[in-house]
């Protein structure tokens, strides 16, 4: 397991999972329920999804390099396009789903995973790992720096609940995030282009 693979995953994944709707169910369920309960939902339903991605970018990754380069340079720019132009609506979606739950730990973890698990597929940071999954080719390394980024953010939502969007700017966190994959488009176009 490459450590380098595990930093630059967590350093792609976290910064594109904040402005997220997911982030934001975290927001939101932690801010009415015990956050051990939320926490546990969340970890679970993200340890699935980055075991499906793994997946797909292991399918991914038996492509010719020029395809798979071209196909992750497109789908990384599809992500940044995707990341600056996300909806405001996916909040209010959260909360009224959040708001129809009992507190106790199995229906608060099962919300929050239903929640996550729902919310996840096919979603930004998903297709960012299947991406990294593809291109790194260490599925240990990309599932570790992936999981402990999406954990890292839900953790951070969570705790801060409704203070953390004080603190850090979506619209910051939203640009960053974009241009990180903007940056990782070009240079996979360029591998695709150089061979």
């Amino acid at each position: 397991m490459s450590l380098a693979v595990v930093l630059t995953s967590f350093a792609v994944v976290f910064p594109a999972e904040l402005p997220d709707k997911t982030a934001l169910a975290s927001v939101m369920l932690g801010s009415r329920y015990r956050p051990l309960y939320v926490f546990a939902g969340v970890a679970a339903a993200f340890a699935v999804h980055v075991a499906l991605a793994l997946a797909v970018g292991r399918l991914l990754a038996l492509l010719p390099h020029r395809a798979l380069a071209a196909i992750v340079a497109v789908l990384f720019g599809a992500g940044a396009a995707l990341l600056l132009t996300r909806g405001r609506h996916e909040e209010e979606q959260v909360e009224h789903a959040a708001s129809r739950t009992p507190p106790s730990f199995l229906r608060v973890a099962a919300t929050s995973f239903a929640l996550i698990f729902i919310g996840e597929f096919g979603d930004l940071t998903q297709i960012v790992i299947v991406n990294l999954a593809a291109r790194f080719r260490d599925q240990v390394a990309v599932g570790t720096g992936s999981l402990a980024a999406l954990c890292a953010v839900a953790a951070l939502a969570i705790a801060g609940s409704r203070g953390l969007l004080r603190i850090v700017s979506v619209r910051v966190v939203t640009l960053t995030g974009a241009a990180v994959m903007a940056v990782l488009a070009v240079i996979s176009l360029v591998s695709a282009i150089t061979g």
